[in-house]
C-alpha cells in the first residue's frame, strides 16, 4: 500500500487529531510541533510562545481510499481559518493556521484549495464572515517533532472531551 503524509496546524491539536484520526482512508495520526526554531521542543516550551512552533497534527493517508483535496476540506471545516495565532478562546503563535506541505503537488493543491476557501466564503457555506481573510499560510514541511506522549491520541485515551477547534 503506498502512503503519503500531510500535516495541518489548526489550533489545539487533541481536536484536531480526532477529527482526522476518525477519517476513512487515514492510517495514523500523531501530534506534534512544527514551524519554529528549536529542535525538540516540549509541550511547556511551545506554550511558552518563545520557539516559534504551531501545534500541528501529522496524517499518514491512504490516497486510494483518502484525497488530500478531502483532507483540505475537512481542514477548513474544524477550524477558523481567519483568526490569526488563535482559536477560540486559545491565542499564542503556536494555535496559528498552517497548512506544512511535503511535495510540490500538495503545496499546488494547498493553494488552490487556500483559493477556493476565500472565494467561497468558507467551504461553500457562510463560516467565513464578510471581508475576512484566510491567515492560513502554506510552508514546506520542516522537521515534525512529536510531542510527548500522553498528547498522542488524547481523546481517545480519555474518554473524549472538547478542544476548540
Amino acid at each position: 500500500m503506498r502512503t503519503e503524509t500531510a500535516y495541518f496546524a489548526a489550533g489545539c491539536f487533541w481536536g484536531v487529531e480526532e477529527a482526522f484520526r476518525t477519517t476513512p482512508g487515514v492510517i495514523s495520526t500523531a501530534v506534534g510541533f512544527m514551524g519554529g526554531t528549536t529542535p525538540n521542543p516540549s509541550y511547556k516550551d511551545v506554550c511558552g510562545g518563545d520557539t516559534g512552533h504551531a501545534e500541528t497534527t501529522e496524517v499518514v493517508f491512504d490516497p486510494e481510499k483518502v484525497s488530500y483535496e478531502a483532507l483540505l476540506e475537512m481542514f477548513w471545516k474544524i477550524h477558523d481559518p481567519t483568526q490569526v495565532n488563535r482559536q477560540g478562546p486559545d491565542y499564542g503563535s503556536q494555535y496559528r493556521s498552517a497548512l506544512f506541505t511535503t511535495t510540490p503537488e500538495q503545496e499546488g493543491k494547498a493553494i488552490t484549495s487556500k483559493e477556493n476557501e476565500q472565494k467561497n466564503g468558507g467551504h461553500g457555506s457562510s463560516n467565513l464572515p464578510a471581508g475576512r481573510q484566510v491567515a492560513t499560510t502554506i510552508e514546506p514541511a520542516p522537521e515534525f517533532w512529536k510531542a510527548e506522549d500522553y498528547h498522542q491520541q488524547y481523546f481517545l485515551k480519555n474518554g473524549g472531551g472538547t478542544c476548540h477547534i
